[in-house]
């Protein structure tokens, strides 16, 4: 009994040692590793980088812009059924242990032993955070032991949920998706609350080693590592045996990820990226989880791609044939050779590059780099002339014919050398609805709406024209159209514009000088009413900053953009009103606060306004847009536009058969070609012309450049809509006159229109004529403009309540400094 005791009381003794021992090892390896460890209070304060989404005007994702693909999802957010797969796949105990589990610690150890080779680990979700937050991925007993003390510490601050939540937003799954939300996204198309079980547990499967689990590259491999995740959940009593089976048998698919959007508006997001890196910094924009809800309308976007890219090709086609991407020397080998020849640049979807193998008469065989051979319909080879036609071996563009029936059956293209813009704007608000800025925005990013700085040519006119309004001028004015000579000074030759068809027409009507776009009536007006006038309007309209006051600015001479010059004919459609271009209608934080919105109006009963129910007040928001112009003004120049579509440079556009107006441009030697047109509630400007300013060729002008796109365009976006006509302000008179004199309408008058005065100044059937010395009346137009008139005073005349005068101007013309020069007396 004695020997037992003994030997007792010695392994007690031993026991007690390695127990004090033991603590005093724990004591001094805590002390020694955990001396430096990393300040993990700071994840109380947790504030990741998280994607900036940017989302079209129909919700719709447009695009995201982040250094890591993270959407954070607070924990109470997150699912119990994808909370409980990483649980049973990563770390069963989690919600019992301390930080450290050491059954499976000893569970892993006696795998190891078993196996060999690299250790299998048993980390707990705990010191996963602590490694990838604070640590490395190096495979050390070190680094072990420094994970597991940070572990310990972090459960003794932070809440189990807390830690949860701060493991399912911070861990990588692949596809450059960092936590669930991102990752459900990603490989789902879902948000986390519409995942099912199977799609929760592979996400689970995935934080070991994403890129071995892979659903589509290692598709096998990923179903068996879900399939055991599930197996895990139904073990641990997530799921019953009957849902585990039914997951196990869901096929392991990838959908196409949600923000693979097919509206292309790349130079829309641009636009709106380089705004919010302005407004907020680039970290902000990569990683502050902004949400922005942009202006665009997907529908009128397609529109815009399409229609400018069409017109960019008719035009580009007109031109006739440049000539092959290259030319083989021979066909032997043909699909390897033309498979080493790189995809050009410019080349948009749908495009491939082909080998003429065969041709005559009727038909162009081709050939692909894949071996599958097609045909070239003979039709679409018509624009390339007689003498450049496309011959065997050369290497061309194609386009699959999709009128075509036959199978098989091609277009030819080439790339266009020209470029252009197309924005479309809602003139109310400033909303802009889509935004092309250039043929393909991978082939230059150069945004041509926004960035590119053109002449406006005669697509400035209604501005001049609009200035002579608030001169008491009327659509009515008779202008002479007629030589108009500056001698610009000693040894400087005179100044001598000219008409684009290098004819004079004599008295004509303001209206109708808009609408043919008459260059010396522009001029003679402009010099008139005092180029300083025409400055002040476009400045008003916030068309050009920087304007010189010579008379050669009245035809476009000065410079600005497309979604300048677009705003400002916006203006005129919404009654004179100013607003401000915006392609963000409001963005958010993270948190769901908003930092920026457009519309800054009051509303009072707005924010109380939860759901709308019939006979609820509608809330006041007042107008707070400021008046830039008469609406009644702005109006006339709205009649007056009408006109350039109905009967003057715009009259392609007529057949639509709606309300449209808008104005033509064309720059010298036709290097900037222009329309900017409008219909009551959308304005669309159009620029076409190369980077490098050069003549686009003889009689290429706004009509046959820019028109067709914007006809193109409105026809589309219109079509499924009821015309509408343009809003006519208070203080307007419609009166029927002649087109030709601006007078009364009389009976037997054959070109009669309705024109847009203001009450007040209706003509009659007399005519006043404003010359040196005084009013001059002309008894009747149809005795001609001459001779026929007579002096009545050097005072200015009486003229009745119910009667208007149209002013002629009998003057010698300015310069800019107003003193006379070469005598150009006659009618303004």
């Amino acid at each position: 009994m004695r020997f037992l005791y003994y030997t007792f009381l010695m392994l007690f003794s031993l026991g007690m040692i390695a127990v004090v021992g033991g603590i005093g090892a724990v004591v001094y390896a805590v002390s020694y590793y955990g001396r430096d460890l990393p300040d993990y209070t700071t994840l109380k304060d947790y504030d990741p980088a998280v994607v900036t989404r940017l989302y079209a005007g129909d919700g719709r994702l447009l695009t995201e812009y982040a250094e890591q693909q993270r959407i954070f999802v607070p924990v109470e957010a997150i699912p119990d059924t994808v909370k409980n797969a990483f649980i049973a796949a990563e770390d069963q105990n989690f919600y019992k242990h301390s930080g450290i589990d050491p059954i499976a610690i000893l569970s892993a150890a006696a795998d190891n032993f078993k196996a060999g080779g690299r250790p299998r680990g048993a980390s707990t979700i705990t010191q996963q955070v602590a490694k990838n937050f604070f640590l490395t991925n190096e495979v050390s007993y070190t680094r072990k032991i420094r994970e597991a003390i940070l572990a310990f510490r972090m459960e003794k601050a932070m809440s189990k949920d807390r830690l949860l939540e701060l493991y399912l937003n911070e861990i990588y799954l692949g596809e450059r998706s960092y936590g669930v939300a991102a990752a459900a996204l990603n490989y789902f198309n879902k948000p986390l609350e519409r995942l099912t079980v199977d799609e929760a547990a592979y996400l689970a499967a995935l934080p070991k080693a994403p890129n071995n689990y892979h659903p589509i590259r290692k598709h096998d491999a990923g179903l068996a590592r879900r399939n055991w995740v599930i197996d895990r959940m139904a073990e641990d009593g997530y799921v019953s045996t009957g849902q585990a089976a039914l997951a196990k048998l869901a096929p392991l698919e990838m959908v196409q990820s949600y923000n693979n959007t097919e509206t292309q508006a790349a130079y829309f997001a641009e636009e709106v990226r380089r705004e919010l890196a302005g407004r907020f910094g680039t970290k902000s924009l990569y990683g502050g989880g902004l949400v922005v809800r942009t202006t665009l309308d997907p529908h009128l976007q397609d529109i815009a791609v399409k229609t400018l890219r069409d017109g960019l090709m008719a035009y580009d086609k007109r031109r006739g044939w440049r000539g092959p991407i290259a030319h083989l020397e021979s066909l032997k080998d043909w699909q390897g050779k033309l498979a080493k020849i790189p995809v050009q640049e410019g080349m948009i979807e749908g495009w491939k590059l082909a080998v003429i193998l065969a041709k005559d008469a009727q038909n162009i065989s081709i050939g692909f780099p894949d071996g599958s051979k097609g045909t070239i319909t003979t039709a679409s080879t018509a624009w390339t002339g007689p003498n450049t036609k496309a011959l065997v071996n050369d290497v061309v563009v194609v386009e699959e014919d999709a009128d075509e029936k036959t199978k098989n059956t091609y277009i030819l293209h080439q790339i266009p050398k020209i470029n252009g813009a197309v924005v479309a704007m809602d003139p109310h608000t400033g909303r802009v609805l889509a935004m092309q800025g250039g043929w393909k925005y991978e082939g230059s990013e150069f945004n041509r709406v926004s960035q590119a700085k053109r002449q406006p040519g005669s697509s400035f006119k209604p501005f001049v024209y609009l200035s002579a309004l608030e001169h008491n001028f009327t659509p009515a004015t008779l202008i002479l159209d007629a030589p108009f000579v500056i001698d610009q000074g000693p040894g400087l030759p005179k100044w001598r514009p000219t008409n684009y068809s290098g004819e004079y027409y004599g008295p004509t009507t303001l209206r109708v000088g808009l609408e043919k776009s008459r260059n010396l009536m522009t001029v003679r007006l402009a010099d008139h009413v005092g180029i300083q006038s025409v400055i002040d309007v476009a400045q008003r309209f916030d068309i050009i900053d920087d304007m010189p006051p010579r008379l050669s600015y009245a035809l476009g001479a000065a410079e600005t953009t497309l979604l300048r010059l677009t705003t400002g004919y916006a203006e005129f459609v919404n009654g004179g009103k100013k607003i401000t271009p915006t392609l963000i209608d409001r963005i958010q934080d993270r948190r769901g606060k908003t930092v920026f919105k457009h519309d800054t109006r009051p509303c009072d009963g707005c924010g109380n306004l939860v759901e709308w129910s019939e006979g609820m007040a509608v809330p006041t928001v007042p107008d707070t847009r400021k008046q830039i112009a008469d609406p009644r003004h702005a109006y006339q120049m709205v009649s007056i536009m009408e006109g350039v579509i109905q009967r003057g440079t715009g009259a392609k556009i007529k057949d639509l058969n709606r309300p449209l107006a808008g104005k033509t441009g064309t720059t010298n030697d036709s290097k900037d070609t222009w329309f900017i047109g409008f219909s009551p509630d959308l304005v669309v400007g159009v620029f076409v012309g190369f980077d490098n300013p050069r003549s686009m060729g003889k009689k290429e002008t706004g009509a046959s450049a820019a028109v067709p796109i914007f006809k193109d365009f409105m026809a589309e976006a219109l079509k499924d809509s009821p015309p509408m006509p343009f809003r006519v302000p208070p203080g307007i008179r419609q009166v029927r006159v002649n087109a030709e004199t601006g007078t009364r309408a009389r009976g037997g008058d054959k070109n009669v229109i309705w024109e847009a005065f203001l009450i007040g100044t209706e003509p009659t059937d007399k005519m006043y004529i404003l010359d040196g010395s005084g009013i001059s009346i002309l008894p009747g137009y149809g005795s001609g403009y001459g001779g026929g008139h007579r002096n009545v005073s050097t005072a200015p005349a009486q003229i009745d309540s119910d009667e208007a005068f149209v002013p002629y101007v009998d003057a010698p013309a300015r310069t800019d400094s107003g003193a006379a020069v070469t005598g150009t007396g006659g009618l303004y």
